[in-house]
């Protein structure tokens, strides 16, 4: 990217997020990053702590589009990109992700893109037992996603793809006089109005 035009962060993002799958295809091969849609989110508070990033599942269990709640059927409401359905929303919360080590921010990518399901049906993936989202045992499941930063990084990709990672928000937006991307609204939940039929 030219230096002093605006750092598209989500652009920057798309491209990591195909090149890690590309290069990863045993751990990442399944993810169609084109119905990924990458967005950004501002941080309420410049703190290094706090959410640094999300995946928002399109559908329910099993990539259902209807999910029995509280007595009432519910489903989402779905997201185009063109004609392109989007299954995920991947959403980084800025400046606070940026503002962590490389090597950290790889594994907040890297954490995300493996919560998506290995059929890639908007739903994401499941651990059995009580713990389904990081099995049982969150540190385990973050020394796995280190892993899998180093191997990536192993591989050699072109410092052009994840090079920004080494820069935190400030030093980017120094560089290019500011940062932008896009933000895309989390789809809520939308109650079924149930049809009686006689």
């Amino acid at each position: 990217m030219t230096p002093g035009t605006p750092f598209d962060f989500c652009a920057a993002m798309r491209e990591l997020c195909r090149d890690l799958c590309a290069r990863m295809p045993e751990e990442y091969g399944h993810i169609r990053t084109e119905q990924v849609a990458v967005a950004f989110a501002q941080a309420r508070r410049r703190v290094p702590h706090g959410l640094q990033a999300k995946l928002t599942p399109m559908r329910f269990a099993g990539g259902a589009l209807v999910e029995r709640r509280y007595g009432r059927s519910w489903t989402v409401r779905r997201l185009y990109d063109g004609r392109r359905e989007i299954l995920y929303i991947l959403t980084f919360y800025l400046p606070r992700f940026l503002d962590h080590p490389p090597l950290e921010k790889l594994v907040t990518v890297l954490h995300e893109l493996y919560h998506i399901s290995p059929d890639f049906d908007g739903d994401i993936r499941r651990f059995g037992g009580r713990y389904h989202v990081h099995s049982h045992s969150q540190n385990e499941y973050d020394r796995l996603m280190e892993e899998h930063a180093r191997h990536y990084l192993a591989l050699r990709p072109p410092r052009r793809i994840w090079g920004f990672l080494e820069k935190n928000f400030r030093e980017l937006e120094r560089d290019h006089g500011r940062v932008c991307g896009v933000k895309v609204p989390i789809p809520k939940l939308v109650p079924l109005t149930e049809i009686k039929t006689a």
